[in-house]
């Protein structure tokens, strides 16, 4: 059994939270590859490490030093250096950083000083060596993760290695400097590092014991996920489940690794399996795995007779919203109808207004409506499929609490089914959902 480990911010917050992670790794000699996140906040009113790197780095570039916002970075990790009692000399290391910071004005190298400062404690705290992810973690000339070659690097880097701590959120570029990920991408970290070695599992370290039925603030006892497929996390991920990284998965989906989210302030909950598509029916017999959805829509609703007739009818529409740089989320149709679902946002300063008034002179439609302040709900689970009247359970507690139903799409994989509701009944939309498969 060889398992991959990834720390988040709240594991590396202080001295404590790292002799906490120290217990859990050694308590399993099968957690050998061990990838570490900034440390985070200790408290509400902290600051976490990434955000006031981010600040150096505006600081230097408005004002030529940064000294004063780097002093918190220094006293962070100098506590903690010397809470642990290590060997390391991190004033040295700090100073070094402090300069490369000030040579180089480069963000992404400034922001990824937390991860690899703190994988550098850890490396020393746990006697393992320190393997730097620019060795390995390579993006191309586009500024995208190049997969295989990543994957050879890490092979080549870490074979031999019994263990290694390894910093996450960055990499190296096409022109050898310093990249991160996006905010959170050390989970894209773990995963690299997880199907370079060919993990048996992959475990995501971070402060809750996984996945939530749906968001706890709306349900406070919304049950716990045990299993979860690929594919449903890609679709809760994507409507606002966020305990994990939504690229993370692509890594260890083509070698068939599970991840396993894990509390490290309870390690003892089983947390949420992550798992390969075909292997959810020996695992849960649960009609929905997870609810989740996101407020402040805008859809606009076409008409036209004989639509469906009418060659290029949908690329003309969607013309339209590609030569205003707009992103689409859903795209339901009738055999006469056609509806645009966008996120309000992207609709400001006019745009709504030019992209109607366009539509109207590409396509004619006989009617167009624009409904704005909705909600999308999708409800996610492999056994909708498998179960007749599931919609009909739905759409039945949906009916009994009042709400309207907007919009309906629902994909060809059954899924999922997503609604429309207004924005005031979103929080009584997820109850009523979850109270209808969940409640005893």
């Amino acid at each position: 059994m060889l398992k991959v480990c990834k720390f988040g911010g709240t594991s590396m917050a202080d001295a404590a939270a790292f002799r906490r992670v120290k217990e859990i790794i050694a308590s399993d000699k099968s957690r050998r590859f061990i990838v570490v996140s900034a440390p985070g906040k200790r408290n509400k009113s902290d600051q976490k490490i990434t955000d006031t790197l981010y600040e150096c780095y505006r600081d230097l570039i408005k004002t030529g030093s940064f000294s004063e916002r780097f002093a918190f970075i220094r006293e962070r990790f100098s506590e903690i250096a010397e809470e642990l009692e290590i060997s390391l000399d991190i004033e040295e290391i700090l100073d070094r950083t402090e300069r490369e910071i000030t040579e180089k004005k480069d963000a992404d190298f400034t922001a990824s000083r937390g991860e690899y400062l703190c994988a550098r404690i850890m490396a020393d705290f746990l006697g393992f060596p320190f393997v730097d992810a620019v060795e390995m973690v390579r993006f191309d000339s586009h500024g995208d993760l190049n997969a295989d070659y990543t994957d050879d690097k890490v092979k080549n880097r870490l074979k031999g290695l019994d263990n290694a701590v390894i910093p996450g959120f960055y990499g190296k570029d096409f022109g050898g400097n310093v990249k991160t990920f996006s905010r959170g991408g050390s989970d894209i970290t773990g995963a690299i590092i997880a199907r370079g070695v060919s993990a048996d599992v992959y475990e995501n370290w971070t402060d809750v014991s996984g996945f939530l039925v749906c968001d706890p603030k709306i349900v406070p006892a919304a049950k716990s996920i045990k299993y979860i497929t690929y594919k449903e996390l890609r679709e809760l991920s994507y409507m606002g489940a966020t305990v994990l990284h939504t690229e993370a998965v692509f890594p260890v989906m083509k070698k068939r690794i599970p991840i396993n989210i894990k509390n490290t302030f309870r390690p003892e909950d089983d947390g949420t399996m992550i798992i390969p598509n075909e292997q959810y029916k020996c695992c849960d017999d649960s009609i929905v795995t997870g609810i989740a959805g996101k407020k402040d829509f805008t859809v606009i609703y076409i008409e036209k007779s004989l639509m469906n007739s009418e060659v290029g009818f949908i690329r003309r529409v969607l013309s339209v919203v590609e030569h205003y740089g707009l992103m689409v989320e859903h795209v339901p149709s009738g055999i006469d109808t056609l509806s645009l679902v966008l996120e309000t946002g992207q609709l400001k300063g006019g745009i709504l207004s030019d992209v109607v008034n366009e539509i109207r002179e590409n396509v004619s439609p006989d009617y167009i409506h624009v409904i704005e302040n909705i909600s999308l709900i999708a409800t996610v689970g492999h056994g909708m499929a498998r179960r007749s009247g599931t919609a009909a359970r739905l759409f039945g507690a949906l009916a009994d609490q009042g709400i309207n139903i907007k919009m309906i799409d629902q994909g060809s994989s059954e899924l999922n089914i997503i609604i429309g509701v207004a924005n005031e009944d979103y929080e009584k939309c997820i109850k009523a959902i979850y109270d209808a498969f969940y409640k005893e």
